[in-house]
């Protein structure tokens, strides 16, 4: 019989549960599509897919945009006297779009 190693890691419980979905629908384990991962990983000498950043829509790119531009100093922050203030402004924000 062939000698295993262990791996532990840690892992959000959600996530786990979803992939063991996942996996059981193949009639595997989380353990055999690690062991696939692995020697996937071996064959194509890296990862067996491509790893890109995530691309967001136009509205979280400029959100983005915006908060790099606040923590450089670049533009101030808005601020609001109060939270009515503020839920006020998000309000009419939303109507106009």
């Amino acid at each position: 019989m062939a000698k295993t190693a262990n791996i532990n890691i840690r892992i959000d419980p959600e996530i786990k549960t979803g992939a063991e979905k996942v996996f059981a629908s193949f009639g595997m384990t989380i353990t055999d599509a690690i062991n696939i991962f692995l020697h996937k990983a071996i064959m194509e000498g890296g990862l067996p897919f491509e790893v890109r950043p995530p691309r967001y829509n136009a509205q979280t790119e400029a959100a983005l945009r915006e908060a790099r531009e606040i923590i450089a100093g670049q533009i101030d922050a808005r601020k609001y006297s109060s939270a009515q203030e503020l839920f006020h402004e998000l309000d009419t924000e939303m109507d106009g779009e």
